[in-house]
């Protein structure tokens, strides 16, 4: 038999929502002292990445993505977006991704799983078969995001992530350029700070996740994603029923040498 889901979503993000009435912006836009030499450094970062050429930005459609997608249009390098729609995304981020396709001036290819492989997996294992064990999970993710970044990275000289220090022990250690993949991957927002995110977002007027307003500091997958409680690092409300050391999907895993 398999196992019950975890306790409900549904029940967190509406204990959240009545928390407190106000907006991300509100709570965290605070900058850092050196923030404006942060944004120098980023700006460079994806001037970098456009001189690289064969490179493309994955916009997850969370705040980073979305802050590093408005600063490459400000500096006007045209450097395509691809976004990895899953099929379990919430429709809030569905909602955004169609009003970043909108917007002029940004390249946005989306990119599906293969829809045999998720109806071989639903037919054999349930649609949340997730839950079920870490194996069951990592397949999901496999065939719902590994797969499809494969093909969208095909062909490209390197990529751009929103990847920063702050959010995990297992990212504290994020280069802006990582050379270590065949692949280059820049991350322009390695050192920023949340306060640095929400100022760029405040300042700008950039368009985010309304999720953000209701305590989801990091968005996935509806079923693998939940809103966060004070106290609780960012990368809390993912795969929050596993071991802290397994909660990654493998799109930012560093691959041994060994």
């Amino acid at each position: 038999m398999s196992a019950a889901a975890p306790a409900p979503v549904s029940t967190l993000r509406s204990v959240a929502q009545q928390v407190v009435q106000t907006s991300a912006v509100a709570l965290f836009a605070k900058p850092s002292a050196d923030y404006a030499d942060k944004l120098a450094q980023a700006q460079d970062c994806l001037r970098q990445a456009a001189a690289l050429g064969a490179v493309t930005q994955a916009n997850s459609l969370g705040v980073e993505d979305m802050v590093i997608t408005h600063i490459a249009q400000q500096l006007q390098l045209n450097l395509p977006v691809f976004v990895l729609d899953t099929g379990r995304l919430h429709t809030e981020t569905l909602a955004l991704l169609e009003r970043l396709q909108a917007q002029e001036g940004v390249d946005v290819t989306v990119y599906h799983p293969q829809a045999e492989a998720v109806r071989d997996y639903i037919r054999q294992h349930g649609q949340d078969a997730l839950y079920d064990s870490i194996a069951l999970r990592k397949q999901c993710c496999d065939m719902r995001k590994m797969e499809p970044l494969a093909r969208a990275l095909a062909g490209q000289k390197g990529w751009i992530a929103g990847l920063r220090r702050e959010q995990s022990s297992a990212r504290a250690a994020v280069p802006l350029v990582d050379t270590s993949e065949p692949r280059t991957k820049f991350n322009p927002l390695a050192n920023w700070t949340q306060g640095d995110v929400w100022h760029y977002v405040a300042e700008h007027g950039v368009d985010t996740n309304p999720l953000h307003d209701q305590f989801y500091p990091s968005i996935g997958c509806a079923p693998c994603t939940r809103p966060v409680t004070l106290g609780e690092d960012f990368r809390a409300g993912r795969w929050w029923w596993e071991d802290e050391n397994a909660k990654e999907c493998g799109l930012h895993v560093q691959k041994s040498k060994h």
